[in-house]
């Protein structure tokens, strides 16, 4: 599915104000956006996500478009089909890993699951081997886990797009080569193109069929892989 990116966008607070200009467009399913920190990659896939909006600028996943300034488009981030997995996982730490996967499917969480989604997230948690810590709590799993569960919460709506920012960083360098196959296989099994963010070589070596390097606030190079 083809991505096109070509967005401005300019963010600050008490007097600090930073200029985001990101541009890039490709039908790999496996993008890389590579940098160091605070040169704009987040902001990037918040746009895409729908949870900022440029101020000028489009953004098309495949024949729907998702933002256009031109236009007077922005489709709302719940109906853009796209799964997030937040650089921490953002998991309640109050709710069971089940009803943390079932949120991905229900704007609010009733006191109980309905048996539909009840056998929706235990699909899900059996695809991602996690089957058995439906009761458990966030802070008690492993960092592998608490990342399974985030992407089964993303990925049980079904995304058209599936956006990681940095999902090695909370790992052990030990696990990270693990884990990253694992969310290969995964992506492969459920089909689902991805945007990764990292500022590590091996994340790029692993992931990068289209490598969109940042430097203050600007996409300056795009290289895809060659096929």
């Amino acid at each position: 599915m083809k991505i096109d990116v070509d967005i401005g966008v300019s963010v600050g607070e008490r007097g600090r104000v930073f200029h985001l200009q990101s541009r890039f467009e490709s039908s790999n399913d496996r993008l890389v956006l590579f940098g160091p920190s605070g040169v704009g990659k987040t902001l990037t896939i918040q746009a895409i996500a729908g949870l900022l909006r440029p101020d000028h600028g489009h953004i098309r996943l495949g024949e729907r478009v998702l933002f256009s300034h031109e236009q007077g488009i922005n489709v709302r981030a719940r109906d853009r089909r796209v799964g997030y997995v937040f650089q921490d996982y953002a998991l309640f730490p109050h709710l069971s890993v089940a009803r943390n996967i079932a949120f991905g499917l229900l704007p609010t969480l009733p006191w109980r699951l309905s048996p539909v989604t009840r056998r929706q997230v235990g699909d899900i948690m059996q695809a991602l081997d996690i089957g058995g810590l439906q009761d458990r709590l966030p802070a008690t799993l492993s960092g592998g886990q608490r990342q399974r569960v985030a992407l089964a919460r993303a990925l049980i709506r079904q995304p058209d797009l599936l956006l990681l920012d940095e999902p090695f960083s909370a790992l052990d360098t030990v696990l990270r080569g693990r884990v990253r196959t694992e969310l290969d296989e995964i992506r492969r099994r459920f089909g689902v193109p991805m945007i990764l963010i990292s500022h590590d070589p091996d994340d790029v070596r692993q992931f990068a069929d289209t490598l969109v390097e940042f430097e203050a606030g600007r996409v300056v190079q795009v290289t895809h892989a060659q096929t």
